[in-house]
């Protein structure tokens, strides 16, 4: 943390260009601890910093880390294509402030999805070579039998893959719902593995990634908040 100016503070945060939050300073529409400033060159401590803007208060966040629980069709893309994007689900100032998805869920995959503007968490977190687990709740067009769980934990051949793919876990959940942990992120792997195992994905939620879990964070489906260094540490 360090000191910085108003109007670098508020461009930080994603209120918009320096000069909008030169504009919002001037008119004294920021204050700290119940006083109002006015000049954009006082330099203020942003550790531990609460300001207030439009009447709401503003925790001060270097960066930030982001869990959402992504509803269907919503892309995780800055410039979707064919639905609405994710960062539409949360405020504005994301959008400014560069926050992307960390990975990508397909528009019709819902669950556990992570966005940050830290450049190094998002690589760290999309590399393959870290292997971070990932559970998924599936739910199949034909029921689910024993050799079907068999199978992907065995690991099934796809066409554009070297080497068979293996789920970590599997279990049945319900006669149409398996749990399935994955390590390798591949492009729509859960479906892929599915249909090469002879079943079909009607339906998929992400809901774990390494210890963290939508239960943990008692998200509703669209809901995001913040994640803290315990979280953080779950990852």
């Amino acid at each position: 943390m360090s000191k910085l100016s108003l109007d670098r503070i508020l461009q930080s945060q994603g209120f918009g260009t320096r000069k909008y939050c030169q504009q919002l300073v001037g008119e004294g529409m920021v204050s700290i601890a119940g006083a109002v400033f006015t000049d954009v060159r006082v330099k203020i401590e942003t550790a531990g910093l609460v300001f207030n803007l439009f009447d709401t208060d503003w925790v001060y966040r270097e960066r930030v880390y982001i869990a959402l629980n992504k509803p269907a069709d919503f892309e995780c893309s800055r410039k979707p294509s064919h639905h609405p994007g994710v960062l539409s689900l949360l405020p504005e100032q994301f959008s400014w402030r560069d926050v992307q998805p960390v990975g990508r869920l397909d528009h019709d995959t819902t669950g556990l999805l992570l966005l940050s503007d830290d450049g190094a968490f998002i690589h760290a977190q999309s590399s393959p070579k870290r292997h971070v687990p990932k559970l998924y709740l599936a739910t199949t067009h034909v029921a689910v039998t024993d050799a079907l769980v068999a199978a992907l934990i065995k690991g099934v051949k796809l066409h554009d893959e070297p080497a068979p793919l293996a789920a970590v876990m599997c279990r049945q959940v319900g006669e149409f719902q398996l749990e399935i942990v994955l390590a390798q992120g591949k492009y729509h792997q859960v479906k892929r593995m599915l249909a090469a195992a002879g079943n079909h994905c009607d339906a998929l939620q992400r809901i774990a990634i390494g210890g963290l879990t939508l239960t943990e964070l008692n998200l509703a489906e669209g809901d995001w908040r913040y994640l803290d260094a315990a979280h953080l540490a779950m990852l």
